[in-house]
């Protein structure tokens, strides 16, 4: 469980520096980054389903915050456990709203988008869980 019920996370994300194809906090490479969480609801007492919202936008950047501070994303080999306890199709992460300015309009664009059924499936499955 995560102590306290909202949070921000800040440590500079670069490239591991040893594994190339993973992402770090790394002060002497990294670049900011800074994440929100807050929790939403806790599953059978054993999973925190989190929402995050980034000042930020680095590589891999939620799932290296919150393996930082002990808390791996669902389904996430690279930065989790290596084992995997769901038969799943990568780590749980979804986003429910992405916005961006527009390369050659200029213009502020934002998009957003319900949770996929399977991920409420997950969910109902996690909290009912024995």
């Amino acid at each position: 469980h995560l102590k306290q019920s909202e949070g921000t996370i800040e440590g500079d994300i670069g490239r591991h520096p040893v594994d190339r194809k993973k992402m770090a906090i790394n002060v002497k490479n990294g670049k900011k980054a800074v994440t929100h969480y807050k929790v939403l609801d806790t599953l059978n007492n054993k999973y925190t389903y989190i929402e995050c919202k980034l000042e930020t936008g680095r590589t891999h950047q939620i799932r290296v915050h919150m393996a930082h501070i002990g808390h791996p994303l669902l389904g996430d080999p690279v930065y989790g456990p290596k084992k995997q306890v769901f038969n799943l199709q990568g780590q749980v992460l979804h986003a429910k709203v992405l916005g961006f300015v527009h390369p050659r309009t200029g213009e502020y664009m934002e998009f957003e988008t319900q949770l996929p059924e399977y991920f409420n499936k997950l969910i109902d499955r996690l909290k009912n869980q024995q």
